[in-house]
């Protein structure tokens, strides 16, 4: 046996329970995490370790949700995705009304004693990514062969991003549009119609931005954040400041100067910042490149329920592959200077407790997928081909 054979065998999951690459992948990136939460915190408070204890009992919760999603079967989540979804827009309206603002956006509900504030629209993402899977599987065919009939799910769409309007989120807004059009292509939705309703949030974005002063001062900072750099380009200018100390190699593990209360969120927000500070370019674009392993294995998972047959398993996995992949190319490009300031965490490796205990669970949700493929390969025929079946089969 050849050593090239014998290395197609190791990178092989064929034998595997579920994608070890997955596994793998998920768990780099909460280790490297909490490390890099526990250097980023040091100085905010008296308690040097406050931040990375809470963190670390984050992700204890974070892998409770994964075996948890892990051995509910996906059928459970398919049948009660509509009532998973008003659920999720009820937190909504109600985050409206009694939820904590910070920052001039109302995204945290607080709960009662020494429980973090939930963060409403992470939970959303579930039971938006339910429903439209459900969706999808149910009207493969309307989707492929009716150009018109994506109009349900983007009416859909509009309830959420319309209250996420509301607090305001606007990147929590753009997240869910990417997932919700990113499925859609993936079901086989009509190209024209998608880029023609990509178009029509664009050009909703962009009046967004102009309709209210604060959107339109962070947009001119980001295309100049130097030239105001102590006030709507302080964000900004220090996180580029981190990006021009930390070179190739970086300036090394817990050196970094930009987290010392001159980079504001540094533990959250601008993680990324101090990882390019600390690790370097290196550091930097391994953290990219484990995001790009995550992502593909998660699509890959989707592709595999698929041809399988298991339609909701796999665009459920495409609507997390596209939710991550949205969330973390966010975080990074405003870390980088490349967009606007957004207050979106990076997956699994930013401060916050709803963020990790949902992505927790999305990871448990693609690791479930991947099992049940794999247990029923030939569950049944996609339905992209066939002639569409009466509803009501005559009597013979």
């Amino acid at each position: 046996m050849s050593r090239l054979h014998r290395l197609r065998q190791v990178l092989s999951t064929k034998g595997l329970v579920c994608d070890i690459w997955l596994v793998l992948a998920a768990a780099a990136l909460a280790c490297l995490g909490w490390v890099m939460v526990s250097s980023a915190s040091i100085g905010l408070l008296e308690d040097n370790y406050h931040y990375s204890i809470r963190h670390g009992i984050f992700l204890l919760l974070a892998l409770g949700a994964t075996l948890f999603a892990l051995s509910v079967p996906l059928e459970l989540w398919r049948q009660n995705a509509a009532l998973l979804l008003l659920i999720s827009i009820a937190l909504l309206v109600l985050v409206l009304i009694i939820g904590q603002e910070i920052n001039g956006s109302k995204r945290w509900i607080a709960l009662p004693g020494p429980l973090p504030s939930l963060q409403v629209s992470e939970f959303a993402k579930l039971g938006l990514i339910f429903y439209m899977a459900a969706f999808m599987a149910r009207f493969a065919y309307d989707l492929r062969r009716r150009a018109f009939s994506l109009w349900r799910p983007l009416a859909v769409l509009a309830v959420p991003a319309g209250l996420l309007f509301l607090a305001p989120d606007f990147g929590g807004m753009v997240v869910f549009s990417v997932c919700v059009i990113g499925m859609l292509l993936m079901a086989g939705a009509s190209i024209v119609l998608l880029l023609g309703s990509g178009s029509l949030l664009t050009a909703g974005a962009v009046l967004m931005v102009a309709h209210e002063p604060y959107r339109l001062a962070r947009w001119t900072s980001f295309l100049d954040p130097w030239a105001d750099q102590f006030a709507t380009g302080y964000q900004l200018t220090q996180a580029l400041i981190a990006f021009g100390r930390g070179h190739v190699t970086g300036m090394g593990l817990g050196n970094s100067v930009q987290k010392l209360h001159y980079l504001p969120e540094a533990h959250t927000d601008f993680i990324f910042a101090v990882v390019a500070e600390e690790l370097g370019m290196l550091g930097a674009i391994t953290v990219v490149l484990l995001f790009g392993l995550l992502i593909v294995r998660a699509m890959l998972v989707g592709r595999r329920a698929e041809l399988a047959g298991h339609l909701f398993a796999s665009y459920m996995s495409y609507g997390i592959g596209f939710i991550i992949a949205a969330q973390a190319f966010i975080n990074m490009a405003v870390s980088a200077g490349l967009l606007p300031t957004k207050g979106l965490t990076l997956p699994l490796i930013s401060y916050g407790g709803s963020s990790l205990l949902v992505t927790g669970l999305m990871i448990g949700l693609l690791l479930r997928a991947d099992i049940e493929t794999r247990s029923k390969p030939r569950q049944a025929s996609t339905p992209y081909k066939a002639r569409r079946e009466p509803r009501f089969a005559p009597n013979r």
